[in-house]
């Protein structure tokens, strides 16, 4: 397809070539292996010889058109798709280091990832630094001879503190260091870090890209240089999405620009009225004047996201309280859903960090993780109400 076209066309136009059936919509490759119509073709195939698709753990059709839509949609070259978005993030990491390296994160970043960093590349002799990511001027002090990448999210997972890509894409140049985002939040529709020199992008397509909380799966996506590495990494170790995910989030992907225009609408929205409500201590969001980093979140996002946060007075009682009286909202560890959900990271997601990591990256014992779906406004805000009203009688 044309490269002039808007990524949001091409999203909705890049499909698969049409079989004899002349569809309109790609059919769903659910199959594990593909036939050759000799062994010669079979051996020039494995070989590399020839072109043709060797096994669903390698690549599939379905999952094929859900990865050439995401490179259109994000600007980069290559991709692969995996079962999961910490699939990803796994991947994203493992497959570009080696025993003896050291990662540079900035400090705000999911609970899993956490971990991945501080409890499983350690057993493999690599280790990492945490920055903080609106202080970009102490990132050179914690890079080292054997710094390879530096990691980050942004927005990041629950706190939506921001890194300033163009200055992180600067940064890595001049160290000689691969760059890695954490696209989830945001996604490729808000913002798109290729654009800034990131060389590996990572989704939980699990979220938004899926949009309905129907299915997990996670994308790499970035250079050809980079992919080349991670593909080989995923090909070998197995974290291969699913034909029929693939199939489920390719045709998300079509609306997913129309989604976000309503999900940023109505956070902005909840945002601007939860600032106004007793009881409510501070809010969280991007595009909010209040947001000490709202000058950069314009500069490079398109808009504030779906994602808000906002902190009780009562601590975990009173976010537990708010959570139990919510009839529409519901209580759940996902995100990036038609229905708005309501988490509270301090004991799920973000559980299993200390006290002191969890303050250091913004989550305070009432702070309420709220993805914002595409309820009318005043039915999520009645629903907020309830609970913000009994706290505030206690």
């Amino acid at each position: 397809m044309s490269d002039d076209r808007q990524p949001e066309t091409r999203a909705i136009r890049g499909q698969l070539p049409h079989t004899q059936y002349r569809e309109h919509s790609s059919p769903l490759f659910l199959t594990s292996s593909f036939t050759f119509p000799s062994a010669r073709a079979m051996a020039d195939t494995f070989a590399g010889q020839q072109e043709g698709i060797i096994y669903s753990r390698y690549n599939n059709p379905s999952v094929d058109e859900l990865v050439a839509k995401a490179c259109a949609m994000e600007g980069m070259a290559a991709g692969f798709a995996t079962a999961s978005g910490m699939g990803a993030v796994f991947a994203s990491l493992a497959a570009l280091v080696q025993q003896g390296d050291h990662i540079v994160a900035t400090r705000a970043v999911f609970g899993s990832t956490h971990q991945v960093l501080t409890q499983i590349l350690p057993k493999w002799g690599v280790s990492h630094t945490y920055v903080d990511s609106d202080d970009p001027g102490s990132w050179a002090a914690a890079v080292r001879p054997e710094t390879k990448l530096f990691v980050t999210e942004t927005p990041s997972n629950p706190g939506l503190q921001l890194v300033d890509l163009e200055l992180a894409g600067q940064f890595c140049r001049q160290h000689r260091l691969q760059f890695v985002v954490d696209n989830c939040f945001a996604t490729p529709y808000l913002q798109r870090p290729g654009d800034y020199g990131a060389d590996l992008v990572t989704h939980s397509a699990t979220k938004w890209m899926d949009g309905q909380g129907r299915v997990l799966g996670g994308l790499l996506l970035g250079t050809p240089e980079v992919m080349e590495q991670v593909v080989f990494f995923c090909r070998h170790t197995g974290p291969a999405m699913s034909p029929f995910n693939a199939w489920v989030i390719s045709k998300s992907l079509e609306t997913l620009h129309v989604r976000m225009d309503a999900h940023c609408r109505s956070a902005l929205a909840l945002a601007e009225w939860l600032q106004k409500q007793p009881g409510v201590e501070a809010v969280h969001y991007p595009f909010l004047p209040s947001h000490p980093q709202y000058a950069l979140a314009r500069r490079q996002m398109k808009a504030g996201g779906g994602i808000v946060t906002f902190e009780l007075a009562g601590g975990t009682a009173g976010a537990h309280q708010l959570l139990d009286e919510a009839e529409l909202c519901t209580r759940s560890s996902n995100l990036g859903d038609t229905r708005t959900i309501l988490t509270h990271p301090a004991t799920t997601t973000h559980s299993k960090l200390s006290v002191a990591e969890r303050a250091a990256v913004g989550i305070s014992d009432g702070l309420v993780r709220m993805s914002v779906g595409l309820e009318a406004v005043e039915d999520i805000q009645r629903d907020l109400l309830r609970g913000l009203t009994i706290n505030n009688r206690k």
